[in-house]
């Protein structure tokens, strides 16, 4: 296995191949352009280990067979007969199939596929509430509110912006935890201030409804980006998403990191509002959007927009807020909700 084929260690010590009484899975997190795939181990109803991912890119297999015999190859001995697969999309139906990749799964088809006795399938944020609820303590860091682990019982929220925008809850009774996908995503963009007025009158152009997600997701730095520049009556630069990430996070271009910091002002809004409605009683903002603005977060107004509830105000400044900063939620997640299934 090459270096580059290897990224950090999941949270648990130890290999998945040496862990006494446990049952050793593959994980996989498949998304458009990459395919994560990992050994792992589980024992009662929890992950024990999880190795060093493989990363195959998606566009150098034609399918989702090759590539698993691709990881065999490297992998170099037989692979465990189960398996435990996160997929960025909706995993009901008899065939599954990928927005930005080639690649088909038939469920029905599975075992004789790949050779295997048990399988998992799980859509990939279901996989990230399953690693928030097994993750160690210290793979979260404390955006705002009480620095204190998440709580033990009751409700926790769930938001991961990233190509959308995420939404999920669990709610744990010690040990005991169930995870619901939902489609938060969806609400309806709240504005708050002039600004955010005139954010949602530019995409109202656009788009009969705007759910919050166009505005609390990656690609929707670009609507903010634009709506910014016609507010301060600039020309607007038809820049793509990642080149306003960049610009905004390194400072190289002001407008881009007022871009940035609205973008934390309606994230810290819209898990406020979210776990309101859950009834939550902590968040986790997950996903790797989340983790690459972590300092930005910190240093701006998130805290104060998800506290700005009225009269919930109080209620909401004693609520912990986490970042999850696992390096895989994925794989991890995923080997998760298997070891629950099967528990």
């Amino acid at each position: 296995m090459t270096d580059s084929q290897r990224t950090a260690s999941g949270a648990a010590p130890g290999t998945a191949s040496g862990t006494d009484g446990a049952t050793p899975l593959v994980a996989l997190d498949i998304g458009g352009t990459n395919a994560r795939f990992a050994l792992a181990a589980v024992k009662g109803g929890r992950v024990v280990s999880l190795d060093d991912p493989v990363t195959l890119h998606t566009a150098d297999h034609a399918t989702f067979r090759t590539a698993w015999e691709k990881f065999a190859e490297t992998v170099g001995t037989p692979l465990p007969r189960a398996v435990a697969i996160a997929i960025a999309g909706p995993v009901r139906g008899e065939t599954i199939r990928f927005t930005n990749n080639p690649w088909v799964i038939r469920p029905a088809s599975l075992r004789e596929e790949l050779d295997i006795d048990r399988f998992t399938l799980v859509n990939d944020f279901e996989a990230i509430g399953h690693a928030v609820a097994q993750a160690d303590p210290s793979h979260f860091a404390t955006l705002c509110g009480p620095d204190v682990p998440l709580p033990e019982t009751g409700t926790i929220s769930i938001v991961g912006p990233g190509t959308g925008l995420g939404v999920a809850h669990i709610w744990r009774d010690g040990d005991q935890y169930r995870v619901q996908a939902t489609e938060g995503g969806h609400l309806d963009f709240p504005p708050l201030d002039p600004i955010e007025d005139s954010i949602l009158s530019r995409l109202r152009k656009k788009y009969r409804r705007v759910s919050v997600e166009r505005v609390v997701s990656g690609p929707g730095i670009v609507e903010i980006y634009e709506a910014l520049a016609v507010i301060e009556g600039r020309p607007v630069q038809l820049r793509d998403d990642k080149t306003i990430w960049k610009l905004g996070m390194t400072g190289e271009d002001s407008l881009a990191a007022a871009a940035v910091e609205r973008f934390c002002l309606s994230l810290g809004s819209a898990a406020g509002d979210i776990a309101l409605a859950q009834g939550g009683s902590a968040v986790v903002i997950a996903g790797g959007l989340g983790q690459r603005i972590r300092d930005n977060l910190v240093r701006s107004g998130f805290a104060d927009r998800f506290r700005a509830k009225g009269r919930f105000e109080a209620m909401m400044a004693a609520m912990p807020v986490k970042l999850i900063t696992h390096p895989q939620p994925g794989l991890f997640g995923a080997a998760a909700a298997f070891a629950r299934e099967t528990a």
